[in-house]
């Protein structure tokens, strides 16, 4: 049972400035396998600092995961506590119902000032915040515009990275009630595809040779059609042009009659690239060691400027004073794949995409350098949120408050298992509509509808000795009693959050 709280704090005998401030800092595509305090094999390049800085000082969860691995319905989780089914965002394209409940509609009521600036991707204006300052869709990276209820405003010859940080940061100085508790929503568009980094951070890596995962030239062998008819593998996939800015006539023709190509073929930071490219092409497995290694690196490049300026955040709140009462949370929509299975983007049930990045620093309340390795998930943010400021958390909210695990202590009733459903296809990535149910050690996975071969397909791994899922199990007939409990725990959590029988239908 969720734990409720009265609206009429002041009454119940708790002052305003014991409440804390919350910072919730949020990456669009940031893989926990680019964050340093997750190790791995990108940890020697330092990748994080200021990232792991947070995890050192605070704690750090091990199994944070998602609902639906894609950008805005990951959002609208975040901001209602319920899954798709139940707040309507199944995909990028569905409108988002900003009349519905949202936890920061509650904050406000109770007595927190609250702002988001940065990328939210649920069209229409936002509600429930004291100001707000957010990218339209995707939004830029260069030359970033940004909508407030006032209209449009642009920052030519900017990065949208420093720009949301200094659009956060005058919040904070400049525009907050400061006899509130604040709650600063701090929502970056890096690293989402197609990773375009500032000018200064171009030679970031350039004489580094990135790691590549074991797995980069998966087959796919004992997968079905999801994984072997998707779009979204580094080889055929990752766009020479589009994705890693060379200025190659294959892809775009005449620079001088492509306005798509004269961005790029333009642009200083991607000449030395194109040059080196043109001048020698590879092909084959070359060419896809090359991709990676031109993706990777604009990748990092673009999470190392948001790590510089996490470290800006971080220094402004210590200059106020404000440390000791703030809780900075870091976590990002989904995860994303490195080269893992030979993809790039997000989408899939497995591990890489499933999983998602979550630290949090609360100086005084949560142990420096701890580790939680509990099953938590998005829908358990807006109850966090609400718990930390005292305010009623909604009986029709879907998760769970993480505010017992950041003191360390794990509830006896915690979840012992997680829902996921992906429903985007047909669309971008070609990734089929898939529902499955993981345990912390085994997954299961149901891939069906359109272009699922009979309607149906199964997989299941066990991550205790296939940790990269390489290896579906489903057939084999040691596998059968663990596929009857699994099987149950799907139906009873699909019971639990009120799944509808028939899923949208396909578009």
């Amino acid at each position: 049972m969720k734990r409720i709280i009265t609206a009429t704090l002041l009454l119940a005998g708790i002052a305003a400035a014991e409440r804390p401030n919350i910072v919730w800092i949020f990456t669009d595509d940031h893989s926990y396998q680019t964050i340093g305090a997750y190790g791995g094999r990108l940890q020697k390049l330092n990748p994080s600092p200021n990232i792991d800085a947070l995890a050192r000082d605070g704690m750090r969860f091990d199994r944070a995961y998602v609902g639906n691995s894609i950008c805005a319905p990951s959002r609208a989780t975040l901001l209602t506590g319920k899954h798709s089914h139940m707040n309507g965002k199944f995909d990028n394209v569905d409108p988002f119902n900003h009349d519905q409940q949202q936890f920061q509609k509650i904050l406000q009521k109770n007595g927190y000032a609250t702002a988001m600036i940065g990328k939210i991707h649920l069209h229409g204006n936002m509600q429930g915040f004291d100001y707000w300052e957010v990218l339209p869709g995707q939004g830029s990276y260069d030359d970033p515009v940004f909508i407030t209820e006032n209209g449009k405003t642009t920052y030519p010859g900017r990065h949208s990275t420093e720009v949301i940080t200094e659009r956060a940061l005058n919040w904070l100085d400049n525009e907050r009630d400061e006899g509130k508790p604040f709650m600063l929503m701090l929502h970056y568009k890096a690293p989402h595809r197609n990773w375009i980094p500032a000018p200064e951070y171009m030679s970031k890596y350039e004489d580094v040779e990135i790691p590549e995962p074991d797995n980069l030239f998966d087959d796919y062998a004992t997968r079905g059609a999801a994984a072997h008819e998707q779009a979204m593998e580094v080889d055929r996939h990752l766009i020479v042009g589009h994705d890693l800015k060379v200025n190659d006539k294959a892809w775009y023709g005449d620079p001088k009659k492509s306005s798509w190509s004269k961005h790029f073929f333009e642009d200083p930071r991607f000449a030395k690239r194109s040059a080196a490219f043109n001048a020698n092409p590879p092909t084959g497995k070359e060419l896809v060691k090359w991709k990676y290694q031109a993706y990777l690196k604009d990748y990092m490049r673009c999470t190392w400027a948001v790590d510089v300026n996490i470290g800006k955040v971080v220094e402004a709140l210590e200059a106020k004073g404000l440390t000791g009462n703030t809780i900075v949370m870091y976590s990002s929509d989904q995860g994303f794949y490195m080269g893992e299975h030979g993809w790039f983007d997000k989408r899939f049930m497995y591990e890489e995409s499933f999983r998602t990045p979550l630290i949090a620093k609360w100086p005084g309340k949560i142990k420096p350098g701890s580790v939680n390795s509990d099953l938590v998930q998005n829908i358990d943010f807006a109850e966090t949120f609400l718990d930390l400021a005292g305010a009623p958390i909604p009986d029709d909210m879907q998760g769970k408050s993480l505010v017992p695990l950041l003191k360390g202590e794990t509830p006896d009733d915690w979840r012992d298992a997680l829902y996921y459903h992906y429903y985007e296809y047909p669309g971008p990535h070609a990734v089929r509509r898939h529902e499955g149910v993981f345990d912390g050690r085994w997954k299961l996975i149901k891939f069906y509808g359109k272009g699922v071969p009979n309607g149906e397909e199964w997989e299941l791994y066990d991550l205790q000795n296939d940790p990269s899922e390489m290896k579906n199990i489903y057939g084999n007939p040691e596998s059968q009693a663990q596929i009857k409990v699994m099987e149950k725990k799907l139906e009873r959590l699909k019971k639990q959050y009120q799944v509808p029988e028939n899923p949208p239908p396909q578009k």
